[in-house]
């Protein structure tokens, strides 16, 4: 019976100290704006390929280089810890990240992927498409995939910042890929919201970047349990 007791008080410490650890754990927080009068971007010509034009009801196809919400926040917008991260052995997920090429594009339009993790490419389209990745450090991607090859898996094993993929069939397609080796970062959705969570206490510089805008860079101070709040705001260059 004392043995017993004995175990279960052990075990009770225990999980309020990992409850404890949990609780610290701390974040940062924020929204990407854009300021200013956006550009008027008009919608993708996709009428050289007559298969890719009838996929959209409208006939159009959005440019994603700026995507506004309300407010004009902004989606698309990749944030990072790039000075200050956890040293931490962080091992790549097993499950692959998915980039779809469908309705002649890709989705999503911005995606991360962990050094040594599996991409896998689908093409439900059921047309010839060509991917093509152009990073600078890390084996580049170029491989047709015809109707019949309705996916395939591709791995960068090495750290490398934002770089393109295309389409050479379809030269309106295009995404951006970031491959780092730890999950300190967020993509914003239409609703410019970013979290990073995970961080210990301390100091970190935050960066934001698009595409098109460049980046911007913030230092900001995490304490125990309490997230810290950044925003950006980007203009028209």
């Amino acid at each position: 019976m004392r043995t017993s007791w004995y175990r279960v008080g052990v075990s009770c410490v225990a999980a309020v100290m990992l409850s404890g650890m949990q609780a610290w754990a701390g974040s940062v927080t924020g929204t990407i704006k854009f300021d200013g009068q956006p550009p008027a971007l008009k919608p993708l010509d996709t009428t050289a390929d007559p298969v890719c034009h009838s996929k959209h009801k409208d006939k159009s196809l959005p440019n994603e280089v700026l995507v506004l919400g309300s407010g004009q926040t902004m989606a698309n917008v990749l944030v990072r810890v790039t000075k200050g991260a956890p040293a931490k052995d962080h091992p790549a997920p097993t499950d692959p990240v998915i980039l779809t090429q469908e309705g002649c594009r890709y989705a999503p339009h911005v995606f991360v992927i962990r050094a040594g993790q599996s991409l896998k490419v689908l093409n439900p389209d059921g047309i010839l498409h060509n991917v093509h990745s152009l990073p600078k450090t890390n084996t580049a991607l170029n491989k047709a995939m015809p109707a019949n090859l309705t996916e395939m898996e591709t791995k960068f094993d090495k750290v490398e910042e934002p770089f393109a993929f295309k389409c050479d069939i379809h030269p309106w397609m295009q995404a951006w890929c970031f491959v780092t080796d730890n999950p300190y970062y967020s993509i914003t959705k239409e609703d410019g919201l970013f979290n990073i969570d995970g961080l210990d206490a301390g100091e970190y510089e935050i960066t934001a970047w698009h595409e098109r805008l460049g980046t911007k860079t913030e230092t900001v101070t995490v304490k125990d349990g309490e997230p810290a709040k950044v925003d950006f705001a980007f203009a028209k260059k």
